[in-house]
């Protein structure tokens, strides 16, 4: 661990100044941060593998907290941030924390925006490696300005490549020049401005195979294409016949019918169905198959049992067309029980974790409330009876003042009236005697 912290520089502020001369990957964290130390480790073998290789790509960290003017500079609103800065620009890493993630998007923004593709054995080279890859086929036209500005802000995403029409695989048929395409999936499609749109959002819909294993972070980032998502959520360490026939399903749905479906779906599995539960705010029986709409946090559920692709891609036709009706959404209702689920799962999560301190960040609060409430409702009973008994009081004094008045008007000579009902004791010996 210390060999490999040796190939990570701790910086300061004069980074601020140097760091134009050179190509950084900072890692932006704070001491304090549990996430932050999970990634020490792996961020240190980065540092060793890019040092190991040769790359220009120097590595460094910076305490955030300690430095959070240059911090606030580069944008940093988390912990940690992972950017590669070059010159005056500064992108963001967002992939998986791993070693080799972060080696290859090292790799991929630190070099040219878009590279060239001088011959066959090369483009066959590039297809080897890259699993999914975009090139643009022509010369100088509008079309490849608009390419290069998608590159210039998808490239912490994807490789873009430029080459001739003579390097392009014989297999690949192009209707008009200059064009770009896709790679992937082990065929390839091409842009259509009128059926596709924007170029920017093609690409970004594009830049993912056709098939995946599915987890949280990968959902999320598919929020963004706009595609459905269908997803097979299995047990992988269920080995039953139900378990891998519809995981086999999802797989074939996705080859066979991928020119049909790739502009508007997303295939996969997920392993368990926790995610998935707390997505749905529900709880699926597993295996099954579930459609989701991360943009809009719609989901589809299956409504008949699925024995074969032909089931499936029926399924996914009426989910197209309307047929089978959408569940969740992001209503003002569904809001509000997404609130009311997520208090109530971080309740039991903590209760789970640590009874102990479930009960005193719980039970403090409560006993505190309880007790002002009691003080409250205490404090209003007293006061409300020395009031009333202030009234009687007054109406007693009043009364015997009336009292007083008419026996001083009464005339001396006369016979004694009968007296009210009201006079006081008092006043009535009086007159007695």
């Amino acid at each position: 661990m210390a060999f490999c912290k040796g190939f990570v520089e701790d910086l300061d502020e004069s980074f601020k100044d140097n760091r134009k001369d050179d190509i950084w990957l900072v890692d932006f964290y704070a001491p304090w941060c549990g996430h932050c130390k999970k990634l020490e480790p792996i961020w240190n073998e980065v540092g060793l593998e890019m040092k190991s290789i040769g790359s220009p790509v120097k590595v460094g960290k910076m305490d955030a907290t300690s430095y959070s003017s240059i911090a606030s500079e580069f944008g940093v609103r988390g912990y940690p941030t992972i950017k590669l800065l070059k010159g005056d620009l500064a992108y963001n890493y967002r992939g998986p924390r791993t070693k080799d993630d972060i080696i290859e998007f090292a790799h991929r923004v630190s070099g040219a925006l878009i590279r060239p593709l001088p011959s066959q054995q090369m483009f066959e080279h590039v297809q080897k490696r890259h699993r999914v890859f975009f090139v643009y086929i022509g010369g100088e036209s509008p079309l490849k300005e608009k390419y290069i500005d998608a590159a210039s802000e998808l490239i912490v995403y994807t490789y873009f490549f430029s080459a001739s029409e003579e390097v392009v695989p014989e297999y690949v048929t192009l209707k008009e020049m200059p064009a770009v395409l896709v790679f992937k999936d082990e065929t390839y499609f091409v842009y259509d401005e009128y059926e596709d749109g924007d170029l920017s959002a093609w690409i970004n819909r594009e830049r993912f195979q056709n098939y995946l294993t599915m987890d949280g972070f990968l959902l999320y980032e598919l929020g963004d294409t706009g595609k459905l998502v269908a997803i097979a959520v299995i047990d992988e360490k269920n080995t039953s016949v139900e378990h891998t026939r519809l995981k086999s399903i999802i797989q074939e749905v996705a080859r066979d019918y991928r020119d049909h479906f790739h502009r508007d779906f997303q295939f996969g599995h997920m392993d368990g169905s926790d995610y998935i539960n707390t997505l749905l705010m529900d709880e699926l029986t597993v295996p099954t198959v579930v459609v989701l709409n991360t943009s809009n946090q719609q989901y589809f559920l299956l409504d008949r049992q699925i024995s074969d692709a032909k089931d499936m891609v029926q399924f996914i036709n009426n989910v197209l067309d309307g047929t089978v009706e959408a569940q969740g959404g992001d209503s003002i209702l569904q809001r509000l029980k997404r609130i009311v689920f997520d208090a109530k799962s971080t309740i039991v999560s903590i209760f789970k974790s640590s009874p102990l301190m479930g009960c005193f960040l719980f039970g403090l609060p409560l006993g505190v409330i309880s007790i002002m409430c009691y003080g409250i409702y205490t404090a209003d009973t007293d006061g409300g009876y020395i009031e009333e008994r202030y009234e009687v009081s007054k109406s007693e004094l009043e009364s015997q003042e009336q009292a007083e008045e008419s026996t001083e008007q009464e005339p001396s000579g006369g016979g004694s009236l009968a007296p009210t009902a009201q006079e006081p004791k008092d006043v009535l010996e009086k007159k007695k005697d």
